[in-house]
């Protein structure tokens, strides 16, 4: 099979990860990755620039737990909203989150890497395009990986938009947690893969 097809179709967000640090080189092999995705160009002081994104990195045990205190409240706060309409997802939840080691991080996964991809709000395609390159480089050089959506909420926390250096006209796309798997998500037939929809084809 194509080599790049085959990353695509292998690609699993992983939630489970070995405590090993990821060396430098390949953190940024994968930074470099996301840099090459295709982006919208914008106006600064005439020039016409491209990738309008920033990339910050994130290794240190007391900022991941800075980070966990100011998401994990809002995660909590989202699946308990889901007890009574989808009571299987909570319940779900709920015994993964019981099952998991302290301190419990139902966001971030306890992985060695954070990686934020920051750019402005009116480059939302562009930086999505980013996270993808990221996150399919990962894989092929054996890494798991996963786009965390509860990991952007952050700004309520005034120290953590500090060290990010958040602007109020910059967004963050993901943060995407990056590490070597503990366990990967089993691959499935795609018929069997009841989340796998058959995409929707109009020829003319």
């Amino acid at each position: 099979m194509n080599p790049v097809i085959e990353v695509i179709n292998k690609r699993r967000s992983v939630r489970s990860y070995e405590p090993k640090p990821i060396p430098r080189d390949i953190i940024n092999t994968i930074i470099e990755a996301g840099n090459q995705a295709p982006s919208q160009g914008r106006m600064v002081k005439g020039e016409i620039l491209f990738q309008p994104w920033r990339f910050v990195v994130v290794e240190d045990p007391e900022f991941k737990q800075k980070l966990v205190q100011t998401t994990l409240p809002i995660w909590k706060k989202f699946i308990e909203s889901m007890k009574e309409t989808f009571p299987e997802v909570y319940e779900k939840a709920m015994t993964l989150y019981e099952a998991m080691d302290e301190p419990k991080d139902m966001v971030y996964y306890s992985a060695p890497v954070i990686l934020f991809v920051i750019g402005p709000a009116s480059y939302a395609v562009s930086c999505a395009l980013a996270c993808e390159n990221i996150m399919l480089a990962a894989l092929s050089l054996g890494l798991g990986s996963c786009y965390v959506g509860f990991g952007m909420m952050v700004k309520g926390n005034a120290d953590v938009v500090q060290t990010l250096e958040l602007t109020d006209d910059e967004r963050i796309y993901g943060p995407i947690v990056l590490g070597y798997p503990k366990d990967i998500p089993e691959a499935r037939a795609l018929d069997q893969h009841k989340s796998y929809v058959e995409p929707k084809i109009k020829w003319i």
